[in-house]
């Protein structure tokens, strides 16, 4: 029952800790700055009321110290510190590839594939039209196979990678398939 961090993101968290002060009783100074370099020290001060606070604007992948101070006029309590890590910036698939394309169908891959991702969505849809097909792909795979789709098609594909934040990137590339054989 300390000072902790929850909602971690690449750029906020949030600061969340025990009831010690009320309104009345005092109010606390929140310290905190990159481990890496203490003279970047930002201090704010919240009311006795609140026991969280969200931090934002802060840099991905970056580990900060924070220190809550108690400023009470009635008892003396300790300092609370936690160290925070940000998480690495959230980016989106780079390159999306098609290969192995065929009258009907045709492979969708993409990168890099990354741990905060939880999974992919892929559309798909002939163009120009405005049918759009849904795929669903785990975030730990890294291509598909796309098909029932018709010959000498142009397509229009979007990769969508929905981050375990919540937050969602998107990139889009051009396939065709290829023309039928006669008799089809």
């Amino acid at each position: 029952n300390r000072l902790h961090a929850t909602d971690i993101t690449s750029s906020s968290f949030r600061l969340v800790w025990p009831k010690l002060l009320s309104q009345e009783t005092g109010y606390y100074s929140l310290e905190y700055a990159p481990a890496a370099e203490p003279a970047r020290k930002r201090t704010q001060q919240v009311s006795g009321a609140h026991t969280s606070l969200v931090l934002s604007g802060l840099a991905p992948q970056t580990t900060y110290e924070v220190a809550l101070v108690p400023e009470s006029n009635v008892h003396y309590f300790p300092p609370q510190t936690t160290r925070v890590t940000t998480l690495a910036e959230e980016i989106s698939p780079v390159q999306v590839l098609i290969s192995e394309s065929g009258p009907h169908s045709f492979q969708v891959s993409w990168a890099p594939v990354l741990d905060s991702v939880a999974s992919y969505q892929l559309l798909y849809g002939p163009l120009p039209g405005n049918s759009v097909q849904v795929l669903e792909v785990d975030g730990r795979h890294n291509s598909t196979v796309v098909e029932h789709l018709a010959p000498n098609t142009t397509y229009l594909v979007t990769v969508t990678a929905i981050y375990r934040s919540g937050m969602e990137k998107s990139l889009s590339a051009k396939a065709c398939t290829q023309e039928g054989e006669r008799g089809e």
